[in-house]
């Protein structure tokens, strides 16, 4: 049944029909009041899991590129855009949302494209006592700034010349491909940040 404005009339055909289809007058108010108890509040504690859970991949990525910096990437410093791992942390708990094990059965490939070719950075396994359900790849981007380049170029000819001299700096965009490892179907979902 549709409310409408033409209801608004006092015409008793209209209000003997309401009441033989079941509507009583003070059931509009209960409705409501069912709806303010029905929708669930926040769960405090799982916003702060959440949170908690989204920092300590912060930091696994975080420390992934410390660790690829020299080994790697063969630079000495590696300059992240503000916020970049965070979105990326939310991307990831948002993809494993729907996961039978959620993050704890994800593995997390690690990349770096530089120029249109893609560097393995390293492995993430998120918990290694549960079977991974499913595989994150992470593209991170270097930024195409010319001047980086330049620079780079003068300080490698000169007295400054070191393998370590270089600092790459990191695109804001980056990609993310999930592949489930345990559908018949074999789902793959990319996003392009």
């Amino acid at each position: 049944m549709v409310a409408t404005g033409s209801l608004s009339s006092k015409n008793p055909g209209s209000i003997s029909e309401l009441l033989d289809h079941g509507f009583h007058p003070g059931s509009l108010l209960n409705d409501f009041d069912y709806w303010d108890y029905a929708v669930p509040e926040p769960n405090l504690n799982e916003v702060i899991f959440e949170e908690t859970t989204c920092q300590s991949l912060v930091k696994m990525l975080e420390n992934c590129l410390s660790k690829s910096k020299q080994t790697k990437l063969g630079c000495s410093r590696v300059l992240v855009p503000e916020k970049l791992t965070q979105r990326i942390a939310q991307d990831v708990l948002r993809l494993s949302s729907t996961e039978p094990c959620g993050l704890r059965g994800c593995v997390m490939h690690v990349n770096l494209e530089i120029e249109n070719v893609c560097k393995k950075l390293d492995k993430i396994v998120c918990d290694s006592s549960v079977v991974p359900t499913f595989e994150l790849t992470l593209v991170f981007k270097q930024e195409n700034c010319s001047w980086t380049s330049f620079r780079d170029f003068f300080f490698s000819r000169g007295r400054f010349s070191s393998g370590l001299r270089r600092t790459l700096i990191l695109s804001s965009g980056f990609r993310l491909v999930k592949k489930k490892l345990y559908s018949l179907i074999g789902t793959t979902v990319i996003e392009e940040c």
